[in-house]
């Protein structure tokens, strides 16, 4: 399935209810002195006999003729509780669905969560589970033949799979090529390996022979292209990405990390090298653009979205294992430079295309952000990115747009996402359970963490990156809204789903919002090649529409992408005029940054700076008791402490951020950042070497 197709998909699922098929969930109590409640996926879980099919089989079948399996969404009940649900239109006379009952996609991610809560917590329940559905996981995948290694997305209730479900999947049949499934089975294999190679090591076997045929699967038809580019919008785009996609890449990287850390193979640890090294070069400069980002599609350099977003994470842990700080710099530029500008502005919003076009917000999102920050500090030592992702983790408790808790620790299950407009989905589906769970584990194994999140909930104040419709100013002259079809350019979108068309002469005039700090502006443009028109913004300096690089791979001429003018808005403008000078261009929109942007929340504050110097900022931190702010670089490298009761006043550092917050429970102390460098030095991790080198120690 395409990046678009994907993001459609993906909204459709957690924003829309499914066919009724199953019974409510009863909700246990939960110990409320722990966040990760298995319930709710306990309940999603099931078993099935599937009937004999042609290249499919799994351990011991004969044996055990039941596989583990999860009910993909699961529908919120008004009187309490939930109904499993499948994907697609139901047909009652047959008891099957368009898509399925069951995917790969989400019985390989449950699977990672019973793992991760067995090896964590000592569960043995939790390692039946992962082992049930390790099993299932296999039996979907094909075992014998040309597609082997691959996997079937989709099966029905009754154990029978369905290789081309409705709507069609992309590849189709779902198990013909490298898929988005086929990364997250890898990564589902390769923890699930690393935890039963002990307990277990007839099963691991199996798995890592399984593991071995998906890695055969991975290199004809992905890794076979390693070092190839593609062109795309002038840009260098790696050509061996799965599904063109680094989000999916990351996936499979997660567990080809676990792989090799458990011993597994040469052939393994190569196709990580192989695999992190195109995720890597997906990384953008900071400042501009994706801002420090990790782009996802290889397709588009105008697109990023937070769910599946784990490419700094799996760069970060790919570093530790194969030892190569060139792995570390991107992830830590997206973890450092872009994360904090990002919560201030918006949380984990599911397109920046580039403007803020699609603001629905799903738990795959938020969780990937909690991922990444953690893996990240990990590899570098950085207490500030570690407690970065105690504040991202605050999505799930008030820290989004609806201002209210999505996890439900008494039943453990996780809404199914929230639009922009604060209107929350009260399904409960699979992936929104599993990405919930996965952030709780972290949480629950960092009680320090977990009171940041905590604190870090409610909004009560965002002040970061703000957009202002193009066509939304006061227009003269040759100058005119544009509306296309359709707002998907096919490597992008349209912001409102129009644009200006600027000729010489034409004046646009905006009313914007008054701010007590000056802002950078930022034109986003559609960028072609060769010559282009000319805009000149008052006082500000200008923008050009020409310069782009050949189309090549993408599949849209030109390229939608924010130019930055070079003057500020200062502080208390609330007018900015622009003036078609030369030619013409289409303009989408302007984004208005303050040089330091604020999220601040029930008890926690974070700032964001893209000024070119250290700002001094004044500000007050929700709460009753005193509050203790840190300041770190654009490296996540600890700058300075304050703090206090009432107003703080520090000097935030260029490109750096500040998180302050009521202490609570194993607060991070002043030594903190020295004694995970230290550690991370000790354990053969990365560490600074100078302020802008890593490498190995």
């Amino acid at each position: 399935m395409t990046p678009p197709a994907l993001i459609a998909a993906l909204t459709a699922a957690v924003l829309l209810a499914g066919q009724v098929h199953a019974v409510a969930a009863t909700a246990v109590p939960a110990d409320p002195a722990v966040l990760t409640n298995l319930d709710h996926l306990d309940f999603l879980t099931d078993t099935v006999r599937p009937p004999a099919q042609a290249g499919h089989t799994t351990y011991r079948l004969d044996d055990e003729p039941s596989i583990g399996v999860l009910w993909a969404y699961a529908d919120d009940l008004p009187g309490g509780g939930y109904r499993r649900v499948g994907g697609g239109a139901y047909d009652a006379g047959t008891g099957t669905y368009g898509q399925g009952a069951y995917d790969a996609d989400d019985v390989s991610r449950a699977a990672v969560v019973y793992v991760r809560h067995w090896r964590q917590s000592g569960d043995r329940a939790s390692r039946d589970q992962a082992y049930r559905l390790l099993r299932g996981l296999t039996y979907m995948q094909t075992a014998t033949g040309p597609n082997a290694g691959n996997v079937v997305l989709w099966m029905q209730p009754d154990g029978r799979l369905n290789p081309s479900p409705i709507p069609v999947e992309t590849p189709d049949p779902s198990d013909s090529g490298a898929s988005y499934w086929l990364a997250r089975t890898i990564w589902a294999l390769g923890e699930g390996y690393a935890a039963f190679r002990a307990a277990d090591p007839p099963f691991a076997a199996f798995l890592r022979d399984r593991l071995d045929l998906s890695l055969a699967a991975l290199d004809r038809q992905v890794l076979s292209r390693f070092g190839e580019h593609r062109v795309v919008d002038g840009k260098r785009m790696p050509a061996w990405l799965v599904a063109d996609g680094a989000d999916a890449s990351a996936e499979a990287v997660l567990g080809l990390n676990a792989y090799v850390r458990a011993g597994g193979p040469p052939t393994a640890r190569a196709a990580l090298a192989r695999l992190a090294a195109g995720i890597a070069e997906m990384g953008g400069g900071t400042g501009v653009w994706p801002y420090g980002a990790v782009l996802p599609w290889a397709r588009s350099r105008s697109s990023w979205h937070a769910w599946g977003a784990q490419m700094p994470s799996a760069l970060a842990e790919a570093s530790i294992t194969l030892r190569d700080g060139r792995l570390l710099t991107p992830a830590l530029s997206d973890a450092a430079s872009f994360t904090p500008g990002l919560l201030t502005a918006t949380g984990p919003i599911n397109g920046l295309l580039p403007a803020p076009a699609d603001d629905s917000q799903i738990a795959y999102g938020a969780d990937a952000r909690v991922q990444s920050l953690l893996s990240v500090s990990r590899a570098t030592g950085s207490a500030g990115l570690r407690q970065l992702a105690g504040v991202a983790a605050g999505w799930f408790f008030g820290q989004n747009p609806a201002n209210v808790p999505l996890y439900h620790p008494d039943t453990g299950a996780t809404d199914d996402g929230v639009h922009g407009d604060g209107t929350v989905n009260l399904n409960s589906g699979a992936e929104s359970t599993i990405h919930g769970l996965l952030t709780m584990l972290a949480l629950d194994a960092a009680p320090d963490l977990a009171a940041l999140a905590r604190a870090a909930g409610p909004v009560v104040r965002r002040d970061g990156r703000r957009t202002v419709e193009a066509e939304s100013g006061r227009l003269d002259g040759p100058v005119s809204v544009v509306t296309p079809a359709s707002a998907w350019t096919g490597e992008s979108q349209w912001s409102g789903g129009a644009h200006l068309r600027v000729r010489a002469g034409g004046r646009i005039r905006w009313t914007v919002t008054g701010a007590t700090q000056p802002r950078l502006v930022a034109a986003v443009i559609n960028r072609v090649p060769g010559p282009g028109g000319v805009t000149a913004f008052a006082s500000l300096g200008s923008v050009g529409y020409g310069g782009g690089g050949a189309q090549g791979a993408s599949p849209a001429p030109g390229a939608l992408l924010p130019v930055e003018v070079t003057g500020q808005l200062p502080a208390g403008a609330t007018e900015l005029t622009a003036t078609g000078v030369l030619g013409s261009g289409d303009l989408d929109a302007l984004l208005l940054t303050p040089l330091v942007s604020a999220l601040v929340t029930r008890r926690a504050v974070l700032l964001s700076s893209v000024a070119r110097t250290s700002r001094r900022m004044t500000f007050d931190v929700p709460g009753t008791g005193p509050a203790v702010a840190r300041s770190y670089d654009s490296h996540g490298r600890p700058a300075g402490t304050t703090g206090g009761r009432g107003p703080i006043t520090l000097d935030v550092p260029s490109g750096g951020f500040v998180v302050a917050a009521e202490p609570g429970p194993g607060p991070v102390c002043a030594s903190e950042d020295a004694g995970l460098a230290a550690q991370a030095q000790a354990e053969g991790r990365m560490f600074w070497l100078s302020r802008n080198r890593f490498a190995g120690s």
